[in-house]
């Protein structure tokens, strides 16, 4: 455990506490809320990140992908003898926002949350990513302003990064989108490529805890194959239709999700399966059967299992439904692969991260059980940067939404993001104001 905080490093934190402002929180956050930030365009919002980084006294920069894509990255420099911090978090929204690309598989229409159009409620912001992604980039810049306010004499630096492509998704089928490889983490891989680079790294995702692993993910493409056909002629020629047989191998699956997230449960993770999309047929008419019909799997993996060992359980899984249903066609293959990662426990940004928690919560660290979200921490791990998780909790009952999957991204409590703030703050002071040899 680092040690406790000394009278001098406590006087530090509690003078950049004192320059937290709740309505500049609120005023960040809702910045973000009403810039657009798909995945793949998210350049608007991260130059204006980097103006906002630059008025906070963080040499902020926008650092370009391509036209439409670009990271926002700012520092705080410190002596050159302690350790340097990255304080991460991606800017990019899961949906869209917009009814073309997200109706109707968000639901029949759009609710107020699901638009990048911010709305302060009292205590809450209300609006598409509001919470995740966007609430936790602001306080990852609020806890390094204060910090910089204060005038803490910093032996290390503090980084803070702002990612673009952090969602689990590849290119958008839009004509503007034009990378395939536009989510899945590219934007954290490219600022370190680029040289944004630090020691330890924390991640503001969901989760009041101090995390120190996740999944990973593998992605499956499975194609069913039938008898393209015609409802006149079903009962004249030979049928078998792809669609009802997609059907049967994906109730195979979801029978077979369970079993395999209980043999790898385990640490803080309990990976999960999902059947996420399907495609067969012409919406134009339902007389025709196709001669295929295809689906796509997402499924995690703990970091003790390789995405190599994670394709054999599934072609395993594959094998049973065949045996049980001779008469189905089908191939798969893999077409993705990010091994879940873990920092040691023991690791200094872990400990550090725990006894923030701890000194705000004035109770031993709890950590949060059976997670099977994954996040750009796995690019940081995998690149050698020992990272740890924190975040906020969901909003409670006296929020203005009630708490589904959407509202938990897209509501945030600026308590909530104080507390992280404040979690921060207290990680950056017991870390960058240390010599290197006391950290290592």
């Amino acid at each position: 455990m680092p040690a406790r905080l000394d009278a001098q490093r406590r006087a530090w934190t509690e003078a950049a506490w004192a320059r937290i402002d709740d309505g500049r929180l609120t005023e960040l956050t809702a910045g973000m809320v009403d810039i657009p930030s798909p995945t793949g365009e998210e350049g608007p919002l991260a130059r204006w990140l980097a103006e906002r980084l630059r008025e906070a006294g963080l040499a902020g920069r926008y650092q370009p992908i391509d036209d439409d894509q670009g990271n926002a990255v700012g520092r705080l420099c410190g002596d050159g003898t302690g350790p340097d911090l990255l304080l991460y978090a991606p800017i990019d929204t899961l949906t869209v926002g917009t009814e073309e690309e997200d109706v109707p598989q968000v639901g029949p229409a759009l609710r107020e949350d699901m638009r990048p159009s911010a709305i302060v409620d009292g205590d809450f912001v209300i609006g598409l990513g509001a919470s995740n992604p966007k609430g936790h980039g602001a306080a990852l810049i609020a806890a390094a302003a204060a910090v910089a306010e204060a005038g803490i004499p910093l032996r290390g630096d503090v980084l803070v990064g702002l990612g673009a492509g952090g969602m689990p998704t590849n290119r958008r089928t839009v004509p503007q989108a034009r990378r395939h490889n536009a989510g899945q983490g590219n934007g954290c891989s490219f600022m370190l490529e680029q040289g944004v680079w630090a020691d330890y790294a924390v991640i503001a995702k969901p989760g009041w805890t101090a995390a120190w692993e996740e999944v990973g993910l593998c992605w499956f493409e499975v194609v069913v194959r039938g008898t393209y056909s015609y409802v006149g002629s079903r009962h004249r020629m030979p049928y078998r239709n792809p669609i009802v047989d997609a059907g049967t191998v994906i109730a195979g699956l979801e029978e077979w999700f369970p079993e395999y997230s209980a043999r790898h449960t385990g640490g803080l993770v309990a990976p999960q399966g999902n059947v996420g999309g399907i495609e067969g047929g012409w919406r134009r008419t339902a007389s025709l059967s196709p001669a295929t019909c295809r689906f796509h799997v997402d499924l995690r993996i703990s970091p003790d299992t390789t995405p190599a060992q994670a394709k054999r359980e599934f072609a395993g899984a594959i094998d049973r439904i065949r045996a049980a249903h001779p008469g189905i066609g089908l191939d798969w293959e893999m077409t993705l692969a990010i091994p879940g990662t873990r920092t040691p426990e023991s690791t200094w940004i872990v400990t550090a991260a725990k006894a923030a928690w701890e000194e705000l919560e004035g109770r031993p660290h709890e950590p949060i059980l059976n997670n099977s979200g994954a996040t750009d921490a796995n690019i940081l791990r995998q690149r050698g940067i020992p990272t740890v998780r924190t975040g906020m909790d969901r909003i409670g009952d006296d929020a203005p939404m009630r708490l589904d999957f959407p509202a938990g991204m897209n509501v945030v409590d600026v308590r909530e993001a104080r507390r992280l703030t404040r979690a921060l703050i207290h990680t950056i002071v017991n870390t960058c104001t240390r010599a290197r040899e006391e950290v290592a």
